[in-house]
């Protein structure tokens, strides 16, 4: 057994365990395009975002689509057919910025446009995905129902069939990027079995109306959907799918997006915290040099090196096609709680500071709020964890 001669090299605060060498050059280079634009344009502006609970959702989609991050995951249509670990990384450093970016691009490529490139018509394919892609056309995800969240199963959102057409009533919630979308991907329960439809706005009866008073993921656009009598054609249905596989293998893909993002809103928050632990004196020294704060900035940076190896790790299964959900179920649960237990102690390392939207720890503690809740929350993770070690389902 040959010993290694080379010295390990230095250790680095911002990638502790070396991670940077495990990515191509490619991955890299997607992952530094997509980091200088967050640093660029995002950073600069998202505190002022959130404070006043708006985001320039239209200019932003356009800027996006020139970074080719809108759908990058997908093959065709103008999408850029990147690795599953490109894509990751791309939502990692978008959530680095904010949760709510990375929710803008996760709905769009992993939600709307996947369910249309998965489930859709050819015709659907070339009516949406290039204009999407490009970011000309937003698109949102109408699944989730004031009733029906962890069991959407139960929607009440109907379907029937009116000779050629269908006619859909509902009513669909917390739908993120509703009200500036051109297009809306609608699940109702039918005869036929839960089909989806595509639904572009200005449809008569199709309406929405955003929800205000938010206290988390501020810098999004956050709607309900109405559909009341809207009639459409048959060509408007997706028509590859009837079940529930349909909207569930679209969470699937924005759920393992998540698994990447919370682990940059966590390295955002832990660099916070070391930069502000060197800085900040008392007692005539910094507080960086208080064994208190260094057992919670070794947490921080033993969470973050952890979420992104796990994260990386189902990175490489996708691109295999070895990933299964229960993966991406235990992605998110760890890497979500564990980035919310980074900020928190980084929010203490900044005292007052911490909640201050000059510092990024406050924003991304609250986003990841409803990170948590999304795409499934961790109690229904949990549940689906334990039923792939036992063979025993817990839900019902």
């Amino acid at each position: 057994m040959s010993t290694p001669t080379a010295a390990p090299p230095a250790l680095r605060p911002e990638d502790f365990l070396n991670i940077d060498r495990m990515l191509s050059d490619e991955e890299r280079d997607i992952r530094d395009t997509v980091r200088a634009y967050v640093r660029d344009k995002i950073t600069p502006n998202v505190g002022d975002w959130f404070e006043e609970g708006q985001v320039p959702a239209a200019e932003l989609a356009k800027e996006l689509g020139s970074l080719n991050v809108l759908g990058m995951h997908l093959e065709g249509y103008g999408c850029a057919g990147a690795s599953a670990t490109a894509y990751g990384l791309a939502c990692m450093e978008l959530e680095a910025g904010d949760s709510g970016i990375r929710s803008l691009v996760s709905v769009q490529g992993s939600l709307a446009m996947f369910a249309i490139w998965k489930w859709g018509s050819e015709e659907q394919k070339q009516e949406w995905l290039p204009r999407m892609a490009a970011g000309d056309a937003i698109g949102c995800f109408g699944l989730t129902e004031p009733d029906a969240g962890s069991d959407p199963g139960s929607m009440r959102t109907r379907a029937r069939r009116d000779g050629d057409d269908w006619i859909v009533s509902g009513q669909k919630m917390w739908i993120t990027n509703g009200s500036v979308s051109e297009v809306a991907v609608v699940w109702a329960q039918s005869d036929e079995g839960v089909l989806g439809f595509v639904v572009p706005k200005g449809t008569k009866g199709f309406t929405t109306q955003d929800i205000h008073k938010k206290l988390s993921l501020r810098a999004s656009i956050t709607s309900e959907l109405l559909l009341d009598e809207v009639r459409l054609p048959d060509s408007a249905r997706l028509p590859l799918v009837s079940s529930l596989k349909g909207p569930l293998s679209c969470l699937n893909e924005a759920r393992y997006g998540i698994v990447w993002g919370a682990t940059g809103a966590a390295r955002a928050c832990f660099e916070a915290a070391l930069s502000y632990s060197k800085e900040r004196t008392q007692f005539d020294k910094p507080i960086a040099s208080y064994q208190i704060q260094q057992q919670k900035l070794a947490f921080m940076a033993t969470e973050v090196n952890r979420g992104t190896l796990v994260a990386l790790q189902l990175g490489r299964l996708k691109d295999e096609g070895a990933i299964r959900p229960e993966h991406v179920s235990m992605g998110k649960l760890g890497n979500v709680n564990g980035a919310l237990e980074v900020c928190r102690n980084a929010r203490q390392v900044l005292g007052a500071n911490g909640i201050t939207l000059e510092y990024p720890v406050i924003r991304h503690m609250n986003n990841l709020e409803s990170v948590v809740t999304y795409e499934g929350t961790a109690d229904v993770h949990a549940l689906s964890i334990g039923q792939a070690l036992t063979g025993i389902s817990a839900f019902r």
